[in-house]
């Protein structure tokens, strides 16, 4: 599959996750350094925010909408993947005062080769959302086409209501 950023086609790693496929297994960091691994999101549905960068602007619109969203769906986790380091994402969340949501490092690409979110031409992940319900299985997923795009908000919260 491609994606295009800035009019340049990019090849992911392979097929992506699509609906009924399980969640794979993978580890990212938190802004903390904890280690959070694919067992940890089970028992609660969750919505997987998937960007290259959370330093750029589009990524940083992502992010801040999803976490104003993420208290209205206490009974969802709220995780922002990217594959920038743990310093950069606790820099980046302390100064936005992003506290709604678990932002995660993939920065050893392990969510991003599991999942096949990872653009190795970029060297980033691309921009995708996943819907996970409490037994990990996928229930909705998003690539966005093109990266400086924003992805549907309203689509991906809509999946959110089978939950409630």
């Amino acid at each position: 599959m491609q994606v295009l950023f800035h009019d340049q086609k990019l090849d992911l790693v392979g097929e992506p996750l699509t609906d009924g496929a399980a969640l794979p297994k993978f580890k990212v960091f938190t802004t903390h350094n904890q280690k959070l691994k694919t067992k940890d999101l089970l028992g609660k549905p969750v919505l997987i925010s998937v960007m290259p960068d959370i330093d750029t602007r589009v990524c940083s619109i992502q992010t801040r909408k999803f976490n104003q969203q993420a208290d209205q769906y206490p009974h969802v986790q709220f995780l922002a993947v990217s594959n920038n380091s743990v310093a950069d994402q606790a820099g980046w969340c302390a100064k936005e005062g992003v506290k709604n949501l678990t932002v995660v490092s993939d920065e050893e690409l392990s969510f991003g080769y599991a999942t096949n979110l990872y653009l190795p031409n970029n060297g980033t992940l691309t921009r995708a959302i996943y819907v996970v319900d409490a037994a990990g299985k996928v229930v909705y997923h998003e690539i966005v086409p093109d990266l400086s795009h924003e992805p549907n908000y309203v689509a991906a919260l809509d999946a959110l209501k089978q939950f409630e």
